[in-house]
């Protein structure tokens, strides 16, 4: 088991920035990967950003550039760092922990609000 709590949403201006942190407990050596994921009303979840426990990234397309996703192994965080924020920047972030089996774990969520 796999317990994730997220923290440092909030609502930042157009342009602004924001970290995102990710605090992981439980059976780590069971885990793959973690990553964020974010979700609008009426949409899917959509997979942002991922780290693997070698240390290799992925983006999606729509923050590629912009985000850069890291962890601190010492402290068992992963962190989002968010650059050049959009509106459609705006939703709940979640964040995401993958073990070798291909089970997911899930935070509650912060929120990330951009104003134009």
């Amino acid at each position: 088991q796999v317990l994730l709590a997220e923290s440092g949403g909030g609502l930042v201006q157009a342009g602004g920035s924001l970290t995102l942190s990710c605090v992981a407990s439980g059976t780590m050596n069971t885990i793959f990967s973690f990553g964020w994921h974010r979700q609008v009303p009426g949409a899917q979840r959509e997979a942002l950003a991922t780290i693997t426990r070698t240390e290799t990234t992925s983006y999606s397309d729509s923050v590629r550039g912009r985000f850069t996703i890291s962890r601190d192994v010492a402290k068992n965080t992963v962190y989002l760092h968010m650059n050049s924020l959009k509106p459609d920047d705006t939703g709940v972030y979640y964040c995401n922990a993958r073990n070798f089996i291909n089970r997911d774990f899930w935070g509650r969520g912060t929120q990330v609000t951009v104003s134009s």
